[in-house]
């Protein structure tokens, strides 16, 4: 089918998924970067601070002092199938999304260039120009400029960003320094997976959603840092729980959850209840499955916690003013996660 101008154009149909549930599968992921050699660097060369081993949101990299002040770089690149009907929306929400990836890990974005995959036999090019237009807002909103960027003819839509950002390297996010006694605060509710897939299949839209995705994860990261913490990471396409065991696991301890202290959007858990549960969410609870301690935790509510979210908000290990403590880190026992 070929949208023209007189036909109205769901952006969503055009792809197999939608979002960050399009993500490779966390377990699939691993095996095939597990295959990978580390990158070669020069003999004694220890500027690359933050990279593969720990599955972290970006890379940082340190660059030499000036004047005594130490930088980093923090690298990152994000994309995705439209999430949204919208394009302007999806371009807003693809930007925020990449550019949480700097913000995850205590820097401020800098420059960004587009990445753009376009059916330009099948979608007209004005709605392409609405996609860059929403991403360009955000950046300027995050005040990051654009350069540019890369574009490809290709039979599903596509979006997202590769941001460059700069941060101190003595006070970076990252997702192995968590240690016990330490609180768990989420800084966005959970359930834009399975309204986003609800959208997909029905039209219906949910404005609380696409606020919540296109709100930047700028404060809560400058909060974070400010309240002196080392550890967060962001909740995207793997859901809560997915990130949740990747923090633990990297930093050598077990989270544990309050579920009733999670915060949901409106129309979450009925959105499960009717079925509108993609297979990214699926495959992300049958990942951490080995590794939680469910308890007595409902089938649904495992659901919405293993939600593949897109643009959702940062876990940080500390406590940060205005937002909810979900849980705490407590000494490694038998599981990465448990529920209560």
């Amino acid at each position: 089918m070929t949208a023209t101008a007189d036909t109205p154009v769901r952006l969503t149909q055009y792809a197999h998924g939608g979002g960050c549930a399009c993500k490779i599968p966390p377990g699939e992921l691993e095996d095939v970067l597990g295959g990978l050699p580390a990158a070669p660097s020069a003999a004694g060369d220890t500027s690359l601070l933050v990279g593969l081993a720990t599955g972290d949101d970006a890379a940082v990299v340190t660059l030499p002092a000036q004047d005594g002040a130490a930088q980093a770089v923090v690298a990152t690149a994000d994309f995705f199938t439209p999430v949204v009907d919208d394009p302007y929306d999806w371009g807003r929400i693809a930007a925020a999304n990449a550019l949480s990836d700097v913000y995850a890990m205590g820097g401020r974005p800098v420059v960004a260039v587009n990445l753009l995959a376009w059916p330009r036999d099948v979608l007209p090019f004005d709605l392409a120009r609405e996609v860059l237009r929403g991403g360009l807002e955000i950046a300027a909103e995050a005040g990051c400029h654009v350069g540019g960027g890369h574009s490809v003819d290709d039979p599903e839509p596509k979006y997202g960003m590769a941001v460059t950002g700069l941060a101190d390297p003595a006070r970076l996010l990252r997702n192995d320094t968590g240690r016990p006694g330490l609180p768990l605060t989420l800084t966005k509710p959970l359930g834009l997976g399975v309204l986003n897939n609800r959208h997909k299949a029905t039209g219906e839209r949910f404005a609380q959603a696409v606020a919540t995705m296109t709100a930047l994860n700028r404060d809560a990261s400058a909060a974070a840092l400010a309240a002196g913490t080392t550890c967060a990471t962001d909740v995207t396409g793997f859901g809560l729980l997915g990130h949740l065991h990747k923090l633990a696991r990297a930093s050598g301890v077990t989270a544990v959850v309050d579920t009733a202290a999670v915060p949901y959007l409106d129309g979450a858990r009925e959105a499960v209840r009717d079925g509108y549960v993609s297979g990214g969410t699926r495959r992300n609870l049958q990942w951490v499955t080995p590794h939680t301690d469910f308890g007595g935790t409902d089938t649904d509510t495992r659901l919405l916690l293993a939600d593949a979210q897109t643009s959702g908000g940062l876990l940080v290990a500390g406590e940060i003013p205005g937002y909810p403590v979900i849980g705490e880190l407590v000494p490694q026992g038998p599981h990465s996660v448990v529920l209560r």
